[in-house]
């Protein structure tokens, strides 16, 4: 019994919040590229998935079962094993006739179960820590969290993926370059495939493979000719010169015409018109109208949208032969430079009324690309559903792996028990007096304003961040290529917030909670003034960029650590698993309300002044941590003696 209380953190605390993280990203993620992958229409999907994220909203109002009932390892360890069974039944009815209704109830599973696994697991979290330990860790599981979201969205892909490229066709590779300038000479480009589209003499040029001799056919993976699609070339190149968007519109709705014409896409169902709610009606919208009297410049400069779209390119694509079934074609992007997109064609069907007919992809290129970049594109027409019910029967075999390991590595505190005195009725009082105990502490209205408000600017800025990145200098933003935002957010950004948050757990551990609060409030304020300074002098230079956001990022993932420490310092005492979710949710709150409005006030009054709000919105964080009574011992870790 000894031995196991003597088991290392660093034995269970990563991997807990990696297995924390898997369900989450599977059911947020995951799920929606799957169903793409499948077939479903984007309003089913956006409907459906959505509804997936109410058990982490509500989980509180279960949270006292988890402190009541068996301990918080006997939850962790059941809840791993359920959510192995959730996965396990996606797989099993990924290939069903009504796969979509199967896999979401157990999606809902998972879900559920994963949302209680988060409560026990934060619960244990602070069981099975001591206080320096907790302030010590609270990095380390914020990194092994965001590796997990990691690999649901890059490595679970990259093998679903993997395994559709093995059980279909060929798979359709090709990469699109782009040149500053292309000379055209008697409406023909003088480089690259035939199918490349350029704007001369305000004709439209384009070629579809319909002629296409054997030597374009790809071969199966027999090298002899067969079933496979045909395209021109596996190298396109398109000019960067910009076309006038009514042209680039009719372009776009002539090649989805046709696919939907041709019965390679099935239409989207019409939205109706919704009228104004009251809200908008009597609040919003002449709130929206005084705002843009008082900022009339900046208003009337969002409003300037540019006559000019990116370059584009048609590239058709057809069957070399009637196939027995229908074949999907699933093409995504693969490598290289996202300023380059696909933009239609991304699922095309292929059945015996349409093989010999021209299905059209198209590639944009970002509007504020002025360089030569290249990117990669890959089709494949495996067994979709095949290749994702294996990828979820993998993920399944990985949580059965972590219900047995956590089962023998978790430690066994002594403090982990159920709290409940009782059966029936007094179980039902207890579950309500958890609540009320919480609204009872000390200090209740101060600390639930600290979760509300602590984060107020932050709730903003994280919205707008990456918008205003993207923006055009003509509406207020920096007019960052979606490659170069990749970089700037997607990567400096993220190792930034990584360091902050280790560092701020390491530097907790030493001195409290108490004596970082403070500084950590700075951190996690301050560094938006970079926002203030990006809007208002718009550099140009990339690593002034990722410099400015590098500091917001890290000083974030700094200041964060005070936040998440004081939530565990508040929740102690007899139900501190229970209180520990309702602070969690009360956070989420803080930082949902703030960002539904954000991007109503950005528009209206314009980036540099929505940052200087920002910026204001920081103002009643450091006048309430000035408030807080915090013990000075807690979050020091203790020296253990051998």
């Amino acid at each position: 019994m000894q031995k196991k209380k003597n088991i290392s953190p660093w034995a269970w605390v990563p991997s807990l919040y990696f297995a924390q993280g898997i369900p989450y990203v599977i059911v947020m993620t995951v799920a929606v590229i799957m169903y793409k992958r499948l077939g479903i229409s984007n309003t089913d999907i956006a409907l459906y998935t959505s509804w997936l994220y109410l058990p982490w909203v509500i989980k509180p109002l279960w949270s006292p079962l988890v402190d009541l009932l068996k301990t918080k390892r006997w939850w962790i360890v059941t809840m791993q094993l359920i959510v192995g069974a959730g996965l396990a039944g996606v797989a099993f009815t990924i290939p069903a006739p009504s796969f979509f209704q199967y896999t979401l109830a157990f999606l809902w599973l998972l879900a559920f179960s994963s949302a209680t696994h988060d409560i026990a697991a934060d619960g244990f979290y602070m069981l099975g820590l001591d206080k320096g330990e907790q302030a010590y860790f609270i990095g380390i599981r914020s990194t092994f969290y965001r590796i997990a979201m990691i690999t649901g969205q890059g490595i679970l892909i990259i093998i679903a993926g993997f395994f559709e490229t093995q059980t279909g066709l060929e798979p359709v590779k090709f990469s699109v370059q782009t040149h500053t300038r292309i000379e055209v000479t008697d409406g023909r480009p003088t480089a690259g495939a035939d199918s490349i589209y350029v704007i001369s003499n305000n004709e439209t040029n384009f070629t579809t493979p319909d002629n296409t001799d054997k030597q374009n056919i790809q071969s199966n993976k027999h090298g002899a000719l067969g079933l496979n699609f045909i395209l021109e070339a596996d190298e396109f190149f398109l000019s960067t010169q910009l076309l006038d968007i009514d042209i680039a519109d009719s372009l776009k709705l002539m090649a989805s015409g046709q696919n939907i014409a041709n019965g390679f896409v099935i239409p989207e169902p019409e939205k109706i018109a919704e009228k104004p709610s009251w809200f908008a009606q009597l609040v919003s919208n002449p709130l929206k109208n005084t705002l843009k009297k008082w900022f009339q410049k900046d208003a009337e400069a969002i409003e300037e949208f540019s006559k000019q779209s990116g370059n584009l390119m048609l590239i058709g694509i057809k069957l070399s032969e009637q196939p027995e079934k229908p074949v999907i074609l699933n093409t995504n992007f693969s490598r290289g430079d996202k300023s380059l997109k696909l933009i239609e064609g991304e699922r095309l069907e292929f059945n015996a009324e349409n093989w010999n007919k021209t299905a059209w992809l198209v590639v944009q290129a970002d509007s504020k690309l002025d360089k030569a970049v290249a990117a990669w594109f890959e089709g494949r027409s495996g067994n979709i559903p095949l290749a994702w019910s294996i990828t979820f029967f993998g993920l399944t075999g990985l949580f059965l792996l972590f219900f047995l390991y956590h089962r023998i590595f978790l430690p066994r505190p002594g403090s982990d028990m159920a709290v409940s005195s009782g059966e029936g009725q007094n179980m039902l009082r207890e579950f309500g007096e958890t609540f009320v105990s919480f609204f009872k502490k000390k200090e209740i209205g101060l600390a639930i304003a600290f979760m509300l408000l602590f984060r107020l600017g932050e709730a903003q800025l994280v919205k707008l961040a990456t918008p205003f990145l993207i923006d055009t200098r003509e509406s207020g933003g920096l007019g960052l290529t979606t490659g170069d935002v990749g970089l700037v957010y997607g990567t400096i950004g993220v190792i930034a917030l990584t360091l902050g948050g280790i560092l701020g757990g390491l530097l907790a551990s030493r001195k409290g909670l108490k004596y970082w609060i403070f500084p950590m409030t700075m951190a996690i304020n301050v560094p938006n003034l970079v926002y203030v300074y990006l809007s208002y002098f718009t550099p140009e230079n990339l690593w002034i960029i990722s410099s400015a956001v590098a500091i917001e990022q890290f000083g974030y993932g700094f200041g964060f650590t005070a936040f998440m420490l004081y939530l565990i310092y508040f929740s102690e005492g007899k139900n501190k698993t229970a209180h520990y979710a309702i602070c969690t949710g009360l956070m989420a709150l803080g930082m949902m309300i703030p960002g539904m409005f954000s991007g109503w006030l950005q528009e209206i009054i314009g980036y540099g002044n929505f940052f200087i709000w920002v910026v204001l919105c920081t103002i009643p964080g450091f006048i309430i941590v000035r408030y807080l009574k915090i013990d000075p011992k807690f979050g020091i870790k203790e020296t253990k003696r051998a």
